[in-house]
């Protein structure tokens, strides 16, 4: 598979700290792509200049082996990257529709079109099998439902490379296995995804390759298929993890309250 995205030598730092060192990123079309490390690894600073949220210090972005500039969310989009956000970006007193078509709202003569754009969101619905209710007010549907409106709002502005920050942080179990279910058929139809995690489980569950990161530097870039969460662990921490918990039987005394 050829390669979509290339972030290529990338530093980019903050008063004090060095967020990302020199790292080199490789996304290929159609493919789950794991980013993993611990908090404060350079994850989504990484990401953030990828979507233009942030400028890089050093280095360049390639997407389909042509130079670009992204100097925003706008010129992202216009690339069809799109993001979502481990804390979501929605308005809570707006209805699903208006949160998935704000700022990019069809118009004819000069007023908004609901219907054309309701339309489109309950096509994009039904094809990604993401149900949700156009008409619902945010504040009143479950965090699972927000998230996928936040993925309705890449697919509705036709986002081919899409980024997943920490996507299951706040998801219950039966959720998580939705948005797994969700990524693969989404990359089935030729959207590529970046996953942005520290959860190994998920990454060997879901990712084809993934690349770890360690103090704001690259370890590697790894097959999924080819490895398992103790090589993973020890590419996150740099040291080896003891995954066995022993548990101490309890003797309960007398009750006390």
């Amino acid at each position: 598979m050829e390669n979509i995205i290339e972030m290529l030598n990338i530093t980019k730092t903050f008063p004090g700290i060095v967020a990302n060192d020199d790292i080199t990123l490789q996304l290929k079309k159609g493919e789950i792509h794991a980013l993993l490390g611990e908090n404060g690894a350079g994850k989504s600073t990484l990401m953030s200049i990828l979507f233009g949220l942030y400028q890089p210090d050093l280095g360049e972005i390639k997407k389909n082996n042509s130079l670009v500039k992204i100097n925003n969310p706008n010129d992202a989009n216009r690339l069809g990257i799109g993001m979502v956000h481990q804390h979501f970006k929605l308005v809570q007193n707006f209805t699903v529709l208006d949160n998935i078509i704000l700022g990019a709202e069809p118009t004819t003569f000069g007023v908004i079109n609901r219907h054309q754009a309701k339309s489109k969101v309950i096509t994009l619905s039904k094809q990604y099998k993401l149900h949700v209710d156009p008409d619902a007010l945010v504040e009143d549907i479950s965090v699972g439902m927000q998230q996928r409106v936040e993925i309705l709002k890449m697919l509705y502005r036709e986002n081919e490379i899409l980024i997943f920050d920490e996507p299951t942080a706040v998801l219950t179990l039966g959720e998580i296995e939705e948005l797994i279910h969700i990524m693969k058929g989404l990359v089935k139809v030729g959207k590529s995804i970046i996953f942005i995690t520290h959860k190994l489980a998920e990454i060997l569950a879901v990712a084809d390759r993934c690349t770890v990161l360690r103090k704001g530097r690259k370890v590697g870039t790894v097959l999924v298929k080819d490895t398992n969460k103790h090589e993973l662990s020890k590419m996150m921490v740099g040291r080896d993890i003891d995954f066995s918990y022993q548990r101490n039987k309890l003797e309960q005394g007398d009750s006390v309250l």
